[in-house]
Order: structure tokens, then sequence, then C-alpha cells
């Protein structure tokens, strides 16, 4: 009876994770318990909403700032690694630009920004640019993409990976363009890309709108350059080696 009662009251006041709490605290005095019970519902509640954050915004794979190497990147002046890692930049709507050659850590780096976001409980969408110039033609086609378009501009942080790669066509270029221009000032952009904005155009297909298009993006945004090696050509060639050195052993 008593059983019902607490699990009763949970529900009544939208506690219902305190059932399964309840037990995991050392009862000292009345104080201490009811607090500590509290302190692991709020952290247990966190921890299921930024795995939901995590969920919707749609990374590729998990990634985590933890032992990343920041030696490639050059950082701007008014930017260092423990205010980018601090997510500052979300707060004053601010974006980052990832600009650096094939496999230097730019898309590890932008998912274990937005994957520290979710933690902080801030909402996150993520995107290939290839696959969001696919779902903005597909959303146009249908008739949807302004609701696609509000979808994203939801969001505190929006990361665009891997422009440059694949080339668009008109439509994909302006819709892009209008995805980019919605969130000038509203939200904060991560951006990566292998290259430089004097050949953006190349890509988008448009001096004008490539113009204004990156004019949008480096307003209120901190350049990060990424050099040295491939990240995953460094690691081939340690296996490589580490395998040669067995052998020899």
């Amino acid at each position: 009876m008593n059983e019902d009662r607490h699990v009763t009251c949970c529900k009544t006041l939208h506690l219902g994770n305190l059932e399964e709490i309840y037990d995991q605290v050392e009862f000292e005095n009345r104080k201490q318990y009811l607090t500590g019970v509290l302190e692991l519902a709020i952290e247990q509640r966190r921890i299921h909403r930024a795995k939901r954050l995590m969920k919707q915004a749609g990374f590729p794979a998990a990634k985590t700032l933890d032992n990343f190497d920041f030696n490639p990147i050059t950082f701007p002046q008014g930017l260092d690694r423990t205010a980018l890692t601090e997510l500052h930049f979300i707060k004053r709507r601010e974006n980052i630009l990832c600009l650096g050659a094939v496999g230097t850590g730019k898309t590890h780096l932008a998912i274990g920004l937005g994957m520290k976001a979710c933690l902080k409980g801030l909402k996150v969408t993520f995107y290939r640019a290839a696959d969001l110039a696919q779902k903005l033609l597909e959303q146009h086609r249908a008739g949807t993409v302004g609701q696609f378009m509000r979808r994203i501009a939801k969001v505190d942080l929006f990361i665009l990976d891997e422009v440059g790669y694949v080339p668009f066509e008109k439509r994909a270029s302006q819709l892009l363009f209008s995805v980019v221009a919605g969130s000038y000032e509203q939200q904060s952009l991560i951006v990566t890309s292998n290259l430089e904005f004097g050949r953006w155009n190349e890509i988008f297909g448009d001096d004008r709108l490539t113009a204004a298009l990156v004019d949008r993006l480096v307003h209120h945004a901190h350049i990060l350059a990424f050099t040295g090696d491939s990240y995953r050509l460094r690691q081939a060639m340690a296996r490589r080696t580490d395998a040669v050195t067995g052998e020899v052993g």
C-alpha cells in the first residue's frame, strides 16, 4: 500500500524516476537524503535529455574531445582552445569555420563540440552539405521546404559538414543560401570545408550568391585553420609501422 502511494505521489509531481533511484542514496539525515535524491533525479534527467538531443542531432558517429589533438589548429585572435570548448560562441551566436585539408580533424572537432552542446541541453542538428542539399531539393519538390527550414532555425547550433566535396546544382545552392541567410545572427553555425573561400564559387556555381553566403558566414565568425597530414593517414601509417615492427621482432 505504501509503495502504491509512493508511486502515485511521484506521478502527481511528475517525478516518475524517483521510484527508480530513491534507494541509491545513503541516508544520513532527512535533509541530506532528500537533497541527494533530488540531485540524482536532476542529473539523470540531464543525461536522458542529452541522449535524446544527440539522437535528434543526427551525428554520423559519436566523437568526443577527450584526447583530441588541437596542435594542427591555428586559432584566430580572440579565440583559444578553452573558449572554444566551453562553447561561449553559441551563446553569442557566433560561427566557427573549420578550413583545411581532408582528414585533419575538422569533422571530429565539429561533432565533439556538438555533442558537448547536447550535454549542456542545447539543440543541435548535423548535416553533411551534400546530404542537406539533397534533402532541401526533396522538401522543395514536396512543397515542405519552408517547414523544414524552420525546424533547422530552431536549433542552437547548426553543423554543416564537408562543404566543398560535391558541387551543387543551381536550385540546391539557392536553398542552401536561404538556410545560411536564415541562421544569420539567429543561431551558431559550425562549417567544415576543404576549400578556401576563394574557391567556393566552384561548388555553388554563382559568384554573387557565393559572395553573399561567405559574407554572412564570416561576419561574427572565428576561422580555424587546420594544417598537417591527414589524421587517418597518420593512423594507417602507425598501424603499418607497428605491424612491420612486430614482424621484425
